[in-house]
């Protein structure tokens, strides 16, 4: 594993390491041709995966457009994060998915990185929570019947798994718990059932759970540690991913779409404690930890053999990211306050 900063400074320097390309994610890029459009790109990760792409296009000297497509802002001017794209060289479009003239405008694309669902907030909003991860993915396939697709899902889909096992493998059978991971399991089929009669390449990606410094599972364990708040043992174990690994992979996967569905667990290896991670950044902030409740006997995991097989091991330990995110808290650093509410066992986000 090569060797890391020690820490991160700043925003800039963080959007370098999660935005960095792998050679293989170089190798893939050039090996398909034509446009990249990237449809949910003001999300979590979107930001970060369109200037990777973009990256490792321009490293590949491959000529492409990336196109990251979004809501945005109803603002008439450009918001924040569309300057920022276009600064970095990657076209930006406002578009509700949704409205079937609007996606119908949207321009012709060889690869489509469909990051675009709803999550939080899904309880009170589950119509437009199936709307926006079941019936969206039918129209985006309607539109876009012969390009390759990657297709972002969810380790939710599996249900909850006995902590003494490695966590679902992707031959497992879903069994989702909550409407929000059953609309996941929606966007799948949909995609799966475009995939088979329209022979469209598709690769499914189910996440669990990317982190960086300003969100993700770690980042709330931190933060409750470091504010003096109690950690939840309710999910009483985790993975985790380093985002710029899980962009790298997930970017990867284009090159595996098929027909029927090519589907991919990308998640970090460890089967990580809870209270474990909670103790760490106690010694590392020097403050005591409390928790509530205690750990059940099974928990949201992965198993990510497949993805490592394929795409090798994440660069960027365990270890390294509870340095980073500690130092980073430590000092305040930019939050996204976006909680992941990763003790929720019902499924009601």
């Amino acid at each position: 594993m090569p060797r890391q900063k020690t820490s991160i400074q700043n925003l800039s320097e963080l959007e370098t390491a999660l935005s960095e390309p792998t050679e293989a994610t170089i190798r893939t890029l050039a090996a398909l041709g034509g446009d990249l459009l990237i449809l949910g790109v003001g999300g979590k990760m979107g930001p970060t995966l369109a200037r990777m792409a973009k990256r490792a296009t321009d490293a590949a000297g491959t000529k492409r457009r990336i196109i990251g497509v979004s809501r945005f802002s109803a603002e008439a001017e450009l918001c924040p994060l569309e300057r920022q794209l276009q600064s970095s060289g990657i076209e930006t479009i406002r578009c509700d998915l949704l409205n079937r003239q609007s996606l119908q405008k949207l321009p012709d694309a060889s690869l489509i990185v469909y990051m675009a669902g709803m999550k939080f907030g899904s309880t009170g909003q589950e119509s437009l929570t199936w709307a926006m991860n079941s019936y969206l993915p039918g129209l985006v396939c309607e539109r876009y019947p012969a390009s390759r697709i990657a297709a972002f899902s969810t380790g939710n889909i599996y249900g909850l798994t006995p902590v003494t096992g490695s966590g679902s493998k992707e031959s497992d059978l879903p069994n989702p718990v909550g409407e929000y991971a059953t609309s996941c399991l929606g966007r799948e089929r949909i995609f799966e059932h475009f995939s088979r009669a329209n022979r469209t390449p598709v690769s499914i990606i189910r996440l669990n759970y990317s982190t960086e410094l300003r969100y993700g599972v770690l980042v709330d364990i931190a933060t409750r540690v470091h504010t003096g708040q109690p950690v939840s043992l309710s999910m009483g174990y985790l993975n985790a991913i380093w985002q710029r690994d899980a962009n790298a992979m997930s970017l990867e996967t284009l090159a595996h779409a098929s027909h029927p569905p090519f589907v991919i667990n990308i998640a970090g290896p460890e089967l990580l404690s809870v209270r474990k991670i909670a103790e760490q950044f106690s010694e590392r902030f020097g403050k005591p930890v409390r928790f509530s409740g205690s750990e059940a006997e099974d928990a949201l995991l992965s198993d990510s053999a497949k993805s490592r097989s394929l795409f090798g091991e994440p660069t960027v330990s365990v270890d390294q990211m509870l340095d980073w995110i500690a130092d980073w808290v430590a000092r305040g650093g930019e939050s996204l306050s976006k909680p992941t509410h990763f003790e929720e066992r019902s499924g009601r986000f």
